[in-house]
């Protein structure tokens, strides 16, 4: 492993030197793109192991996680890598403060709301354990990731999240090939994987690099929250109707929109890595027009590659994939493809917005569509899925031209330091 652990911080090293986006975007691709598959492998795995309801209330976990983290993390991780990149990581005081105070507000609110949590996890106190062990530990990984995007050290970045994914993915396994059983087990992999990943962070510091003109608490916090902001939309977007439909529905639709939404959650999770490395790239003064629209027609293409597929052999691939006994429509997994394609160009526009300083103004944007689409899936018609599936992609359609707009009117903006 050592050895191995060298070689990876050799390539980010020349990484670094080249001072890339498309070859830092390829390198971090390759741990993603793992990641992404490993992700996915957990909760295939999972369906098939676990009862029906015991799938939905860890799809719950994973949902109220994932916008914990993205919430009160992601936002740290862009401010530690935007500052670094523009050579204003000086003493790295302030974003540690601002990490250590989201999660100590995650921790007391969790803490305050034990016994809903306890109750939307059909009443397990183990799964409730499990999320509080894993948001917390998420804290050090997501200030990890930021360290590693703003130095451009991508394969270190890609190797941390190849951890976590893998140590996830084998505790389904373990229950798969009979070396555990029950839900418990295959819920301590989402603790455990944030505490494996960590393993990689060491190698985080050995780098020490001379900057000036800190961030200072007053702008470094508006800039977070700005992020947070977006974070708290995007995670609206992929989860507000898993949350909204384990309300009015039982675990097993619970477990059906969930895994339809994968189709959405495994692309972004993959793009992460070229978003990544955006922004450092952006924000160090590369061409924002080239990389915006290098990276847009990459994702068009992507996008439609996917939508084709599925409306080939969707049906036939989710039911093998998960098991859940629904038939799931060709054309409505086509549109969660699509929707998928412009919820990535916003993410990937909106990385030109933080670049700029305007985090303001596009956490308006993403917090209006996370709104409509909130009390389109209230209040809208059709089943619970196939209202998923349109609104997701009426939603992000409309983010993505919203941000684009703002694209367009900063595009003679200095990128901002």
């Amino acid at each position: 492993m050592a050895t191995d652990d060298l070689d990876a911080l050799e390539v980010a090293e020349a990484v670094e030197a080249s001072g890339g986006y498309a070859s830092g975007a390829r390198i971090l691709s390759v741990g993603i793109a793992s990641t992404g598959v490993f992700t996915f492998a957990y909760f295939s795995v999972s369906s098939h192991v676990l009862t029906e309801s015991e799938y939905g209330a860890i799809s719950l976990l994973w949902s109220i996680l994932f916008i914990a983290m993205s919430v009160f993390y992601r936002p740290v991780e862009q401010l530690l890598s935007r500052s670094i990149a523009q050579g204003r990581g000086g003493a790295l005081r302030t974003p540690l403060l601002i990490q250590g105070s989201f999660a100590l507000v995650f921790l007391l609110g969790a803490l305050a709301f034990r016994g809903p949590l306890e109750d939307a996890f059909d009443g397990s106190s183990a799964l409730f354990w499990v999320f509080v062990v894993a948001a917390v530990a998420y804290a050090g990984s997501y200030f990890a990731r930021g360290w590693f995007a703003g130095h451009q050290r991508f394969a270190l970045y890609g190797l941390l999240v190849l951890f976590e994914s893998v140590s996830r993915f084998c505790f389904p396994l373990a229950v798969a090939v009979g070396l555990a059983t029950g839900q418990t087990a295959v819920a301590l992999g989402i603790a455990a994987a944030p505490l494996a990943s960590l393993l990689v962070t060491p190698w985080a510091y050995r780098q020490r690099s001379v900057h000036h003109d800190a961030v200072g608490l007053r702008e470094g916090s508006g800039f977070a929250l700005g992020v947070a902001g977006v974070q708290l939309a995007e995670q609206t977007l992929l989860n507000a109707a898993v949350l909204i439909v384990s309300v009015t529905a039982n675990s097993t639709t619970t477990g059906i929109v969930f895994s339809a939404l994968l189709i959405a959650r495994a692309p972004l999770q993959l793009f992460q890595s070229v978003q990544t490395s955006l922004l450092p790239h952006l924000s160090g003064g590369g061409d924002v027009a080239h990389a915006i629209r290098v990276t847009v027609l990459a994702i068009a293409g992507f996008a439609a590659a996917v939508a084709l597929g599925l409306l080939a052999i969707g049906p036939f691939a989710m039911d093998k994939l998960f098991g859940l006994d629904y038939d799931y429509g060709r054309v409505g997994l086509a549109l969660l493809a699509c929707g998928m394609g412009f919820h990535l160009v916003a993410g990937t526009l909106n990385q030109a917005a933080l670049a700029r300083g305007q985090a303001g103004r596009a956490a308006a944007i993403w917090l209006a569509c996370a709104a409509a689409f909130v009390v389109w899936m209230i209040a809208g018609p059709l089943d619970d899925l196939l209202r998923t599936e349109v609104g997701y992609l009426g939603a992000a359609a409309v983010l993505a031209a919203a941000l684009y707009w703002l694209y367009r009117r900063g595009d003679a903006a200095p990128v901002t330091g």
